[in-house]
């Protein structure tokens, strides 16, 4: 009995012995035990409710996308009701083609078609027979190369023959030009057709773009096409026969040196076979 009592007593002070308490361990191991012996249960979603609102909103996007078209549509509408209440022209009230006037070629105000018709009275003796053109080689200024260089090939293109005087070669063409001209500085190019005076790059070009120039060239004679002089090869001048350009003769009567007279300050003298 008192072992009994004992272990009543024993059994009864739990609280005071509760960490010996084996049976009360026991259980709460267990206890652990089978909440780590538990299978792990995944969360569910709930994807009836998102599909529902997913729809939803491509309900309302739909709606308002209809909204949208329909103000569109109001707009359009609008428009053109304003376009069909605005004044419309009437076909018969505009001009018939008949008694539209033909606006003034921009040509015929500035005169280069009447420019052959040598307005301002400048000749050039000596040439009615032939076109002349002043220009330089040199190309010490770039515009004034390029407009000699293109009047130049405006004329090779129709195949006529051409008096070509470069002043860069002999400087008594250039003196030659500011007499008939009347000017101490002259532009270069400039142009003379059958002893008229026609005038610069500008004019040609636009007498070549409007067609006025093959038609003041009728009649003219033309070289074989690709011709080349022989003896110049194009340049016009050659050197001076009588000091072969070296500028100087020797006068054996005095016995000294004179200067010739045939040539230029350059020694050199026109070709005789197309300089002339």
């Amino acid at each position: 009995m008192a072992e009994l009592q004992n272990n009543v007593g024993f059994s009864s002070g739990k609280t005071r012995f509760s960490l010996f308490n084996r049976s009360q361990t026991i259980n709460s191991n267990s206890n652990l035990t089978e909440s780590f012996q538990k299978p792990y249960l995944e969360p569910t979603l709930d994807r009836s409710g998102s599909g529902t609102k997913f729809y939803n909103s491509m309900e309302s996007v739909k709606s308002a996308g209809n909204s949208l078209k329909g103000k569109v549509k109001k707009l359009c509408s609008f428009f053109e009701s304003r376009k069909d209440t605005s004044k419309s022209y009437d076909e018969a009230s505009l001009p018939s083609p008949s008694k539209l006037k033909p606006s003034k070629s921009i040509y015929s105000d500035s005169g280069l078609s009447s420019s052959f018709s040598n307005s301002s009275g400048i000749r050039l003796p000596g040439t009615e027979d032939r076109i002349v053109i002043y220009f330089t080689s040199l190309r010490g200024i770039r515009r004034t190369y390029e407009d000699c260089y293109s009047v130049r090939t405006i004329f090779r293109g129709f195949g006529v023959w051409v008096d070509e005087r470069d002043i860069s070669m002999d400087s008594a063409y250039r003196k030659e030009l500011q007499r008939v001209l009347g000017e101490k500085n002259v532009t270069l190019p400039q142009v003379f057709i059958r002893g008229k005076y026609m005038g610069s790059a500008d004019v040609i070009n636009n007498l070549f773009e409007v067609g006025e120039l093959a038609k003041i060239l009728e009649g003219f004679p033309k070289r074989k096409p690709g011709f080349v002089c022989e003896s110049c090869g194009d340049v016009r001048f050659i050197p001076c026969l009588n000091c072969s350009g070296s500028r100087k003769i020797f006068d054996e009567d005095e016995g000294i040196l004179k200067r010739c007279l045939e040539c230029n300050e350059n020694g050199l003298i026109r070709c005789p076979d197309c300089g002339s």
